[in-house]
């Protein structure tokens, strides 16, 4: 079931729907730039602005479903500390692992992986640090570990290369910078900002670019374009040709949306709930353990109570037992609420398939299989909320 769980992706990932570009070999790049490559504009990949507002959690006790869902809600910041090309090594794909062990002492992560450049496994490491604090185990309880991984593809993930050309340089400094410019998407902690176009303006001897941004189509969204703007001009600029003019659009998703993002275009916003499914997977396994974690602690109190056959336990039976019933209602809202993205996934891809075929039919496929998924484990889910609401313990008095 926690593998089903952790399937955070159905067929794409979230980043290329900002970036489109060729893969490019070692041979190709050893070739001398086409005036097509020269002028080509690229690193302008989405910016999923919920790594502006980290998740804190509050764990339930440590179990292997509980650190799976934990870790898997930091994918948004792990993978933004991979868009940097200072925290990758020359290949195509990085592979970062994080390893979680558990002890009555605390909890460590280690990270290792291929690829990873050390400010790169820094950078993990300071966001796994920060954001996955496991509660410690039982005194003298064995450790308890986990593994994570998570994997960035230059070909599909979000992206900057320097070294191009100059506009496609600027571009990437730019979304580089993003990541510190929080302040202006303050307003859509729960919500996707739109997508806007900006037009950039670079000219040799000048350090600042000119920077206009096209209407958004609502005032939240120019007043988000004026704030970019203030920040785009403090981003040094060079050229080393006269002039150069193009489009710069500004794509963004948010993980942690709790709306919907109707002002998408239709194929972005499938890549939005894609985003948004991953903290569904994570809550549901976080639930998942949390349940574990209950029906733990209410068996060692039955067991207790079949030995000693102690009446007075049994306000701490019918204790332990609604703290039971609680997360195995909490299990099931999450698994709804996974559910209802995986809904949404599929009605918007059966849209998107009327437009090209061939190319969604493997999506709708993937998706409904996912979706499918999802309902297995509610229904199981359900099913035992329900046996278990039977398992509490009821007083009864008998007449003299």
């Amino acid at each position: 079931m926690l593998r089903r769980l952790v399937v955070a992706s159905v067929v794409f990932t979230a980043a290329c729907a900002g970036q489109q570009k060729p893969a490019e070999s070692a041979d190709t790049a050893a070739k001398p730039q086409t005036t097509e490559e020269r002028v080509r504009i690229g690193n302008q990949p989405a910016f999923d602005v919920a790594t502006c507002f980290p998740r804190e959690l509050t764990l339930p006790a440590s179990n292997q479903g509980v650190l799976v869902g934990a870790m898997l809600t930091t994918r948004p910041e792990v993978l933004e500390c991979l868009v940097s090309p200072q925290n990758r090594g020359p290949a195509e794909k990085t592979v970062a692992t994080v390893k979680t062990t558990v002890t009555d002492a605390g909890s460590t992560h280690a990270i290792t992986g291929e690829n990873l450049t050390p400010t790169g496994t820094q950078c993990i490491q300071a966001v796994v640090d920060k954001l996955v604090q496991p509660k410690p185990l039982a005194k003298g309880a064995p450790p308890l570990e986990s593994t994570a991984t998570f994997e960035h593809d230059t070909t599909a993930s979000a992206t900057v290369k320097f070294g191009v050309n100059d506009g496609s340089d600027f571009s990437g400094a730019v979304r580089l910078a993003q990541q510190g410019w929080c302040d202006c998407y303050a307003t859509y902690k729960a919500q996707t900002p739109p997508v806007l176009t900006s037009h950039m303006t670079l000219t040799k001897g000048q350090p600042v670019a000119e920077v206009t941004f096209d209407a958004s189509g609502s005032t939240e969204g120019d007043q988000l374009a004026a704030c970019l703007k203030t920040k785009i001009v403090a981003v040094p600029a060079k050229l080393s040709t006269d002039k150069l003019s193009y489009p710069h659009r500004f794509v963004h998703f948010n993980s942690g949306a709790t709306e919907a993002a109707s002002a998408l275009p239709p194929q972005l916003r499938f890549f939005q709930l894609e985003v948004v499914r991953n903290q569904r997977a994570a809550d549901a396994a976080i639930a998942f353990g949390a349940r574990a974690a209950a029906a733990e602690s209410f068996e060692a109190v039955v067991a207790k109570y079949q030995k000693t056959k102690d009446y007075k336990l049994f306000d701490e039976l019918a204790g332990k037992c609604n703290a039971l019933v609680e997360a195995a209602q909490g299990w099931v809202k999450a698994l709804e609420a996974q559910q209802a993205v995986d809904q949404a996934s599929v009605a918007l891809v059966q849209e998107l398939k009327t437009t090209d075929a061939e190319g969604w039919t493997p999506v709708e496929t993937a998706s409904q299989t996912a979706l499918t998924n999802t309902q297995k484990d509610l229904t199981a889910a359900q099913a035992r909320a329900d046996a278990d609401q039977k398992a509490c313990p009821k007083k009864s008095y008998k007449g003299k």
